[in-house]
């Protein structure tokens, strides 16, 4: 039983894997909350862009 016990103690794939998640959860979490600030600025940039190409001479 002691043998059992040290070996599950000394295991660590499970926790490896517990890692990698927190990692992408993250990750995701930052990507959201960039696309969240950059926003505004990417939607002017494209009105301005498709409002160029409907009138191209100024």
């Amino acid at each position: 039983m002691s043998k059992f016990v040290t070996r599950f103690l000394k295991d660590e794939s499970g926790a490896t894997a517990i890692e990698y998640g927190l990692i992408i959860a993250l990750i995701s979490v930052i990507i959201v909350a960039a696309f969240g600030v950059l926003k505004g600025g990417l939607e002017s940039a494209f009105d301005s862009t498709a409002e160029t190409l409907k009138n191209p001479n100024p």
